[in-house]
């Protein structure tokens, strides 16, 4: 009896302890190889994006994700850079090329995370979560997907849509934000 009323306390304790899954609470491997926790980013807006080198859509977008980060980041927004090969393999090189092309060509300053899948039955888990929660599969490079600060999807933009057009979706959340920091003081 003793040990049943012990297992009802720890699965009723163990089950209040569980948290809700959202983007943040998911780990990923950085551009340099290292395991990293999303929750780092929580309480900022994140653009999630998956680059790839070699695109046409590679220059107009880096350039603009990195102007982005420029204008916005790193205390209430990050772009968060996944590059992909899996459309049209156009991110072919490896992490550390890829990092230096990203760094020396656009002054990329915004976290870049490990070569990965983002679509299909062998995308990463942030991904799958991504696209569940949008419906928004990925079909080729430079989507983008919005996130709050509590880690929640708000929306998501194939390739065509240029970050330029997505720029007042990001503001106005991180507006937000700064507000209410603003109010606590």
């Amino acid at each position: 009896m003793l040990l049943a009323i012990a297992a009802l306390l720890l699965l009723a304790f163990s089950s209040t302890q569980q948290k809700e899954t959202d983007f943040y609470t998911f780990k990923v491997v950085n551009i340099r190889g290292k395991l990293v926790s999303l929750e780092k980013y929580r309480g900022s807006v994140s653009l999630v994006v998956n680059v790839a080198s070699e695109c046409g859509y590679t220059d107009s977008h880096y350039k603009a994700l990195q102007q982005l980060q420029r204008d916005l980041g790193p205390y209430h927004f990050n772009v968060l850079a996944f590059p992909c090969n899996q459309f049209g393999q156009q991110e072919p090189d490896t992490n550390k090329e890829i990092e230096s092309f990203a760094r020396k060509t656009y002054s990329a300053s915004f976290p870049m995370f490990s070569k990965t899948t983002v679509s299909g039955a062998g995308a990463i888990p942030a991904f799958k979560y991504l696209i569940d929660s949008t419906g928004e599969e990925p079909t080729w490079n430079f989507w983008k997907y919005l996130v709050d600060p509590n880690g929640k999807v708000v929306k998501a933009w194939d390739s065509t849509v240029t970050v330029e057009e997505i720029r007042p979706h990001v503001t106005e959340l991180v507006r937000k934000i700064i507000l209410k920091k603003k109010d606590e003081l």
